[in-house]
């Protein structure tokens, strides 16, 4: 039997993921990546796939007690190309799974030229896909280029949905001054890459945070006129909408100083220290945790230099901000992430409302697998909602609240089915009331790989 090749759109983790798992599933694949015609973004600034433009941290890597962490171990229990050539090319970052970008990508765009079943062709697919192709994935992510969008939303009927994304700056490492900054992860947790010292801390007292507070609040933004008034994700918030929430908003978030000790003074504790995290494999480069902004270029390096570590530091990249856009998949998309309207596509990554790269790419891995059995003619399920790529499903095809305003989301122990908390441990120990909640969450997550395991053993 001829089996005819599924057309996957757009390059980025979500499509990456879905053309490996097609292919590896014996079945055909062409990926057309507008970014190797020389079509550019507002935020990309290769053309490699699986590009990563904001940070580089897929997150914790604690499949026990993190609902992000257990999404890592799903994937790899499925064979994600993602998961894999973010473990061949991690670098230090506490108990997260940081990655050298370019060494992942470079990984991700070998791996999928080098397949047999993959054809990467460069070519913006301007409105909807030729009518013969019907097995499509659309993977277009945050930037989709407005000729398909427009054509999408004209098929649907639906307004858009939509959020501003931040970019963090990035800091050369020589340039942090030592005499004040020091190395360690909050409560020296140790990554993957084994590493209980992957961060760099800049302390601040009362009165240098204030100062930076009110720099923050004054600096000149960044002005977007036809798009200003699309709401954040709370996920990826910049740092001085943060500050306009409250003064003691950002010591609360990216800039909270529990866990952390300054060597040289130990007995004093800081007000507020900012965290800079590696961002490359050779450890020359760190970009600024949390610190998405809308500040101008030129206000950026003026106020980032009032942070104690930072007065001389030189920046490989200022901060920014892009639009993203994502379906009211609850109305729009069935169970196999098919859009109603036209169920020869399929929606894969962030444009269907999921928020973040794991959580993107899993939907990749996910789409690309039912597309796969689609064009093998069989039927395959998603996951159960216990595991949490079924959970994410759940949520992004009608888990929100009913009535409510869908919104997108990063996985977490909240999208999960509930467990009782259990009270005693597996040696039948009581367990605190304090520590109770933890050890729901390790039960949901061993719950998850069992389920998952199972259904991979099934499909």
């Amino acid at each position: 039997m001829t089996v005819k090749p599924v057309h996957v759109i757009g390059g980025g983790l979500a499509g990456s993921e879905a053309t490996w798992q097609i292919a590896n599933a014996g079945v055909p694949v062409v990926l057309h990546e507008m970014r190797r015609a020389g079509v550019k973004t507002d935020a990309h600034h290769t053309d490699g796939l699986a590009e990563l433009v904001c940070s580089n941290s897929f997150r914790s890597d604690d499949w026990e007690y993190n609902a992000v962490g257990l999404l890592h171990a799903e994937m790899r229990l499925l064979d994600s190309l993602i998961m894999a050539s973010g473990d061949a090319h991690q670098v230090p970052a506490g108990g997260a799974l940081a990655v050298d970008r370019d060494g992942f990508s470079d990984a991700v765009t070998e791996r999928l030229l080098a397949h047999p079943l993959v054809t990467v062709v460069g070519e913006e697919i301007a409105g909807l896909p030729p009518e013969d192709w019907d097995n499509v994935i659309v993977a277009t992510g945050p930037l989709t280029s407005p000729a398909l969008a427009d054509a999408i939303l004209k098929l649907t009927g639906e307004e858009s949905l939509s959020f501003f994304d931040a970019i963090a700056p990035i800091v050369h490492a020589d340039s942090i001054d030592f005499d004040i900054a020091w190395r360690q992860s909050r409560y020296d947790k140790a990554g993957p890459g084994g590493d209980a010292a992957a961060y760099v801390n800049c302390p601040m007292d009362k009165a240098q945070y204030e100062a930076f507070i009110d720099a923050l609040l004054d600096g000149p933004k960044a002005e977007f006129k036809d798009w200003e008034n699309v709401p954040y994700f709370d996920g990826c918030l910049p740092i001085e909408v943060m500050a306009e929430r409250g003064r003691e908003t950002l010591r609360h978030g990216p800039m909270k100083p529990v866990g952390l000790t300054n060597p040289r003074d130990p007995l004093v504790k800081a007000h507020a220290i900012v965290q800079l995290r590696q961002d490359n494999a050779l450890g020359t480069l760190f970009n600024m945790v949390g610190f998405q902004t809308k500040l101008k270029h030129g206000a950026q390096a003026e106020v980032f230099r009032m942070i104690p570590g930072l007065q001389d530091a030189q920046f490989a990249r200022l901060g920014g901000l892009h639009r993203n856009t994502f379906l009211n998949s609850p109305k729009l998309l069935d169970r196999q992430l098919r859009l109603k309207a036209m169920p020869r596509l399929r929606f894969a990554g962030q444009v269907t409302g999921v928020e973040g790269y794991v959580e993107s790419a899993a939907m990749g891995l996910l789409i690309g697998r039912l597309a796969a059995a689609q064009a093998l003619g069989r039927e395959l399920a998603p996951p159960p909602p216990e595991t949490a790529i079924g959970a994410l499903v759940e949520h992004i095809t009608g888990g929100h609240l009913e009535g409510s305003k869908f919104q997108p989301m990063n996985i977490n122990y909240g999208l999960l089915p509930p467990l009782e908390a259990p009270r005693v441990d597996e040696q039948g120990q009581r367990i605190p009331p304090k520590d109770r909640g933890r050890a729901k969450k390790r039960q949901q997550s061993i719950r998850a790989m069992e389920a998952m395991r199972a259904w991979k053993a099934a499909s």
